[in-house]
């Protein structure tokens, strides 16, 4: 089946010339078109979409709020991938916050936008590379002095949480297994685990939640 994809951004332009990205391939199919956050909830609540792509500034509702309602509404049916011009930690941060599973600019090349397309409607998560570093140094920044991990973290192993704090690391499944020795599928099974047992939809929220409960910080070791 096709991945079936919503548009929301203000200008028609941009609007147009993504749908025309993503109309190249023959298993992305666009549903819809959002003008403001406002529309882009309303088609989100009616077609029902694997992937949204949302831009962050618009009229009336934000790209932000947008997002929030849309993923408190779908849950995991629709994952949002933010994409915009704005280059800036506290769009990503506020972004991932609140509830999307990709962060991408609009300047990405096509293939680019099209792979994390289908990356989202796989039940993965992405951030645009260029961004990773200053988004984790964000996460530090913005973490309470006082946080403390919630309750679910002490039910981790110490392999599973081994494995938390690598991927707050930015480490692919490839390299925590180099890095673990271990194979790749038991790596995948770990970070399946820790996902399931932190109740988060994918391993970016997961360093969402190592971070900002201060479970680790930039450029300490594991």
């Amino acid at each position: 089946m096709a991945v079936s994809v919503l548009i929301a951004d203000d200008q028609a332009l941009v609007r147009t010339g993504l749908r025309a990205i993503l109309e190249t391939q023959p298993d992305l199919r666009v549903v819809g078109e959002a003008v403001d956050g406002f529309d882009a909830v309303d088609l989100a609540r009616r077609r029902c979409p694997d992937v949204a792509l949302m831009d962050i500034k618009m009229p009336g509702l934000d790209g932000l709020e947008a997002t929030r309602r849309i993923v408190a509404e779908t849950g995991d049916a629709t994952a949002v991938l933010v994409l915009t011009t704005f280059d800036l930690d506290e769009y990503v941060y506020e972004a991932l916050r609140a509830g999307a599973s990709g962060f991408l600019l609009k300047d990405s090349p096509a293939e680019q936008l099209i792979d994390a397309v289908r990356t989202l409607a796989a039940g993965e998560a992405l951030i645009a590379p260029a961004i990773t570093k200053r988004l984790i140094a964000q996460f530090a920044r913005a973490a309470p002095p006082s946080a403390q991990p919630p309750a679910a973290v002490d039910e981790l192993t110490p392999r599973e949480r081994e494995v938390l704090l690598l991927i707050a690391r930015g480490m692919s499944n490839a390299e925590i297994a180099a890095e673990l020795v271990l194979s790749e599928a038991t790596v995948k099974t770990h970070v399946k685990r820790v996902l399931s047992k932190l109740d988060v939809r994918d391993r970016v929220h997961a360093v969402v939640l190592a971070y900002e409960s201060a479970l680790v910080t930039p450029g300490a070791a594991p």
